[in-house]
This record gives structure tokens, sequence and C-alpha cells, in this order.
């Protein structure tokens, strides 16, 4: 969520009445979390359920599951943080409950972007080199280098594994946050450590949380286009407003918040001091957007492969099926020798 530490911030300014405009961005922040809460549970609850139990593993099947498991597990998450914010930041839930909860939080935020700019990579290299996937691009790979984001993921989890708890202030307000010096009760040497390692941290998210992953699927897709205008691969335009359409969504959600997240460790003596409620607000609402992108991935990734609308035909479960196995005929545990297949089916099937 937003930036933790291990002194809770509270907004500053002391008690007013909110204006109507932080009443709406606010309302707007629940209704944005209710929203990413149902269609992320249900909408990626569907592809596993259809990926994981009623296909075929193929490379593209095993890519969009840990998506989905990714945000499944993310979005699941939300109606504890919904309930925090409610209570003016209070955790009401207790001190296992606050480390499992930003455990999974973070594990899978770092995950979801990861597997978009594998996914990304995948398709990349599908279309750019064919032969080579026909003959080594296997199941047995597959499983294989989805295990690299979740690791990466896991590692960049330790700080939230170990060093966050609950912590209880004067007033007797429990705050689910850091706390990256317990050996010391000296306030000064406390916010220090926390100065020290929040923008550590900070800096961390932004460069290899979204910076690497998203110039990745840029560069990607950049040389998927490429070569689509080159050798006029495609006579229709689709394919590149669908390229177009999945990055585009991607960093408008997902841009907003690693501004504020970025300003935020840049300031962030400041902001331990006391974050205005201008700033809490602003932090809501890019949160919320960038969360959002968590529901948005079954549609991006899935519901775009074909024409929607011939899609709503048949059944939603078919229709899962049958874009998750598009790519199957030319993927198998066992590496083939056959004809590259052609590459507008390549393209087709993203």
């Amino acid at each position: 969520m937003d930036t933790n530490s291990s002194l809770p911030m509270n907004a500053s300014g002391g008690a007013h009445t909110a204006s109507a405009g932080y009443v709406v961005l606010d309302v707007f922040s629940y209704l944005v979390f209710a929203i990413t809460f149902v269609l992320g549970v249900l909408g990626n609850g569907l592809v596993i359920w259809v990926a994981g139990f009623r296909m075929t593993r193929t490379v593209t099947t095993i890519s969009y599951l840990n998506l989905a498991i990714a945000d499944f597990c993310f979005t699941s998450t939300l109606p504890f943080f919904m309930v925090s914010k409610a209570m003016e930041r209070h955790w009401p839930f207790g001190w296992f409950m606050c480390k499992f909860i930003f455990t999974i939080v973070d594990i899978n935020l770092f995950g979801s972007v990861f597997l978009i700019a594998l996914i990304a990579l995948d398709r990349c290299i599908c279309v750019r080199h064919p032969v080579w996937v026909q003959n080594h691009r296997t199941v047995r790979l597959a499983k294989r280098v989805i295990s690299g984001p979740w690791i990466l993921a896991l590692l960049l989890t330790l700080p939230v594994i170990i060093r966050v708890t609950t912590v209880t202030d004067i007033k007797g307000k429990t705050y689910c946050t850091f706390n990256f010096s317990p050996w010391t009760t000296d306030p000064v040497e406390k916010m220090k450590v926390a100065i020290t390692m929040l923008t550590l941290r900070g800096s961390i998210r932004f460069i290899i949380g979204f910076s690497a992953p998203m110039s990745i699927v840029a560069i990607c897709y950049g040389l998927i286009a490429t070569k689509i205008h080159r050798q006029g691969l495609i006579k229709s335009s689709r394919p590149l407003r669908v390229l177009s359409f999945v990055v585009a969504a991607f960093f408008v959600c997902w841009f907003p918040y690693q501004v504020v997240a970025l300003i935020s460790t840049i300031r962030i003596k400041e902001l331990l001091g006391g974050m205005s409620k201008e700033f809490r607000i602003l932090v809501d609402v890019t949160s919320a957007l960038a969360f959002l992108n968590s529901c948005l991935n079954p549609i991006l990734y899935v519901f775009m492969g074909q024409d929607f609308r011939e899609r709503l035909i048949h059944s939603l479960p078919a229709s899962l099926e049958r874009a998750l196995s598009e790519d199957s005929a030319q993927t198998s545990d066992t590496a083939t020798n056959s004809t590259s297949p052609p590459a507008e089916a390549e393209l087709r099937a993203m």
C-alpha cells in the first residue's frame, strides 16, 4: 500500500472538515478498491479454474495461470486494507495477519509485474525467433523459467517478512508498519534507520519493481511492432491496437502510483513527521488506480486475444479455454523439428 515506516505516519494539520473534493476522491478510492476486489477475485479465479484444472499444460497456460494466481492472491487481501483505511489506518487484525497480509501483497505485486514482463519477452521471442521456439520452447523449460519471477519477488519481499509488525502509539492505536530498529527505543536513532531503509527500499521498488519490467515490456512490444511493419506479417492493424492497449494500460495504471512513491522516497524524512491529508488522498487514489491493473489482466491477456464479440457467443469458460490454448499446437513437453508456424499465427496468439 502506502509508504510504511517504523513510526506511524498520521495525517497532519489537526482535525478539520474535509472539503467536498477530498470526500469525492476518498469515496472514489473505496469504489475502485471494491471493484478491483470483486472483478479481480472472480476474473482471476475463473482463469485459475480454466487454466489450472480444465486444460492441458502449455507454455501459455502456465504463464497465465501464474499471473492469475498472483493477481488473485493480491486482490483477495483488499478487504483488509479497506477496513484499515476506514478505521484511519488502525490495524485490528493482529500481528500474524499484519505480517502475513503484507507479505502476500508484496510477493504478488512484484510477481505480477515480473510475470507481465516475462510474458512480453515470451511473445517477443515467439515472433522474432519462430524456429527456435518450435524446437526449444517446451513446457519443461517454461516451468523452470517461471520460477524466476517468484524467487526474485520473494527476495525483494524479505524486508516485509523480517521487519513488518504491529506498532502501538501513545494513544493506543495499532498500526501495521515497519520496525527497522527494534533494538533501540531512541527516537532519533529509529528515525535515522527508518529514513535510510525506506529510501533504499523505495529506490529498489522504483527501479527493479517498475522501471526495469516496464522497459522490458516496451522494448519487447516495440520489437514486435517493428517486425509487423517491416515484413507486413498481418494486414489488419488489430494486433498493433491490442499491443498498444496492453502497454498503455500497464503504464497508465502504475505510473502515477510509482511517481507518488518516488516522491515519498525523496521526501521520506518530511513524511515520517506527518503526512498531509492532501498527500494521503493522493496516495490512496494512485494506489487504487495501480491495483486496478490486477483485475484488468484477465481482460488484457485473455479476452483481448481474439474478437470479443465472438467470445460472447460461447460460454465464458470455453472462451477462456480457447484463448489460453491458442499456441498449444506449437508447444509440447517434447521439442519437435517440424516447420515453424507462421508468424501471423504467433501474433494472433497474443
